[in-house]
């Protein structure tokens, strides 16, 4: 769908930029911006799946599986509960 809208002539110079920066066009800088602007608004828990696999390529966190290991070493196994 296409929309019509005025944008001030210093917004316009500055998503050149974003574009130009990008190697984009306009419109595809206007397209991420709405999704984006939609995707910040948003007023669901949509913001879960977005998070999902945020932090998946640190390397200085961690495994949370192996750090909770480690604080059970001491513990009796399962097993013999």
């Amino acid at each position: 769908m296409r929309i019509l809208t005025d944008i001030p002539d210093e917004d316009i110079e500055k998503l050149d930029a974003v574009a130009s920066k990008k190697k984009s066009s306009r419109a595809a800088a206007i397209r991420e911006a709405v999704k984006l602007y939609l995707i910040h608004n948003a007023d669901n828990q949509d913001w879960i799946a977005r998070g999902a696999g945020l932090w998946k390529h640190k390397t200085d966190i961690g495994d949370a599986v192996e750090y909770q290991r480690s604080m059970r070493e001491d513990r009796r196994p399962y097993e013999d509960i």
